[in-house]
């Protein structure tokens, strides 16, 4: 009996199986749904049946954070979607100011000195100077504990009329401040000066919403100092604004001179021509790029080339030839959408190859260009006959991957030893920089003028000074190498000394660019 039982049992649970297996194939039959295969409606019919069918509750915040950047991470390198804070710290960036406290400071050992105060901000109105030593942040400890410096801006940072607490260590005592935050604005042009009696210089590190209103502030007195020729420097700027290229490249270029153009498959060709009314038209023009200068910095050297307006100095720019739409939620996330290519005035693309959702070719390409030598010798530089263009002055352009100079500036090996790859992978210049600017605060402050600066650095003997920081820090100093490397690292000490000075930028930049070969290059 028993064993009938366990057998009749037995059949039953395989006939039920069987009647469950075939209600859902019945089941599966009856909710198969059309799909085109071209459009998304597969990708929505997947979303409803999880939001309908699945087993288990779902965040469905957090799976749309995880699936946008997949999505866009398929298409094209330059279409990202930024999470709110990602997009409130990128546009800070480029709208040319942000909330905070307005300091520049450096962090060499284990605790922020402030550089620089930036004039009429809310840290130069509480009367906080260069070389104060910031000891706590709203009474947390921020001093020889190895804080990282994006944390400390985060600290920093804040909502206009908030107030921060600052305990601060000056000559030897400290002092409490209290700040109230503001909206600190950013400079997208570093420096702009006079080389010599009619060469002037100008450095734009992105293109803010602010760089060209801050082209036309720096532009007179330049011009009032006799300037015939302009070296405008561009390396490591990224772009950002394409207005703001266009309007900067309107200052150069005569009437109706294409500047680029764009199109996309859903956007038609739009041509920008400038409009003759620029200031600078008669100026003599050098640009300066590298492999870090991208976007609109390509726009505004591609203009120039192409319309035989200046010479192109440097190594060849990034190549990115996209333009890209914002698109903004309510959720204060955004996506930043490629919707266009652009192209410079003779037809040609700048945008180099890459592969839709692979980027590791993309980010490695410049690392690449190091290993094929093409930043020691411009014969490395890949050139596309299919892509190659004719300005209509007669000279030959390349597309397909990035700007090419017109004169090859190598990267500089000069004074490359092993001494000074040490001491820069230590950072033991900036550091020795930071201790030399205390015992010469009250002087730096008091400096007016590049010359008293340089006055100043001369008295100091820098060399005895670092050769002995250097020996104190356990570093063997081979003589040998130290000739090889001495202008080098002494130059760039004079540079970060300077900086600590009244003058700031206006110091850091002019002492570099006797050491700067491609501004010998174009300055010649």
């Amino acid at each position: 009996m028993k064993t009938l039982k366990l057998v009749l049992w037995s059949v039953i649970m395989l006939l039920a199986g069987s009647i469950v297996t075939r209600v859902a194939m019945m089941r599966g039959n009856a909710d198969r749904y059309y799909v085109d295969g071209h459009g998304w409606d597969k990708l929505e019919l997947v979303l409803q049946q999880i939001d309908q069918n699945y087993v288990d509750d779902i965040d469905r915040g957090k799976l749309t954070e995880e699936i946008l950047p997949v999505i866009l991470g398929d298409l094209d390198p330059h279409s990202v979607y930024l999470p709110p804070e990602n997009l409130k710290q990128a546009n800070a960036e480029l709208e040319g100011n942000f909330d905070g406290i307005g300091i520049t400071f450096n962090v060499p050992e284990d605790t922020a000195i402030v550089i620089s105060v930036i004039a009429g901000g809310p840290s130069e109105r509480a009367g906080l100077m260069s070389g104060d030593r910031i000891l706590t942040v709203d009474g947390k400890n921020v001093a020889g504990v190895r804080i990282d410096q994006d944390s400390l801006v985060g600290m920093l940072k804040g909502v206009s009329g908030t107030k921060v607490r600052l305990d601060i260590l000056r000559d030897g005592e400290n002092v409490e401040f209290e700040v109230t935050r503001d909206k600190i604005p950013v400079k997208s042009i570093d420096v702009a000066y006079m080389l010599d009696d009619t060469t002037g210089y100008m450095k734009l590190s992105k293109f803010t919403r602010t760089s060209y209103e801050e082209f036309e502030a720096a532009l007179p007195a330049l011009l009032e100092a006799g300037m015939t020729k302009l070296i405008f420097d561009l390396r490591d700027n990224s772009g950002g604004y394409m207005d703001q290229a266009l309007l900067l490249s309107n200052e150069f270029l005569p009437e109706e001179s294409l500047i680029v153009y764009m199109e996309g498959a859903h956007r038609p060709r739009q041509n920008f021509y400038a409009d003759g009314s620029g200031k600078c038209k008669d100026i003599e023009l050098a640009v300066l790029v590298n492999e870090n200068s991208a976007s609109s910095s390509e726009i505004f050297a591609g203009a120039m080339q192409d319309n035989d307006r200046g010479l192109i100095y440097g190594r060849r720019s990034y190549g990115k030839g996209m333009v890209q739409e914002p698109i903004f939620f309510t959720d204060n996330s955004g996506i930043r959408l490629t919707v266009a290519r652009f192209y410079t005035a003779t037809g040609r693309c700048i945008q180099k190859p890459y592969t839709p959702g692979d980027g590791a070719d993309y980010v490695y390409d410049i690392y690449e260009r190091y290993v094929h030598g093409e930043m020691t010798s411009a014969d490395s530089i890949a050139r596309n006959d299919s892509l190659k263009y004719i300005t209509p002055g007669g000279n030959v352009v390349y597309g397909g991957g990035g700007i090419i100079p017109d004169v090859f500036v190598p990267i500089d090996t000069t004074g490359v030893t092993d001494l000074l790859i040490q001491i820069n992978r230590q950072a033991l210049t900036v550091k020795y920089a930071s201790e030399a600017a205390d015992k010469y605060r009250g002087e730096l402050r008091d400096v007016a003028s590049l010359d008293e600066l340089n006055a100043l650095l001369d008295s100091m003997d820098l060399e005895s000074g670092f050769l002995a920081y250097l020996r104190l820090r356990g570093v063997t100093v081979d003589m040998e190498q130290w000739r090889v490397s001495r202008q080098f690292v002494l130059t760039q000490l004079r540079a970060l000394v300077g900086r600590y000075s009244s003058l700031d930028d206006n110091a850091f930049y002019p002492i570099l660019a006797e050491i700067d070969n491609v501004i010998q290059a174009a300055a010649e």
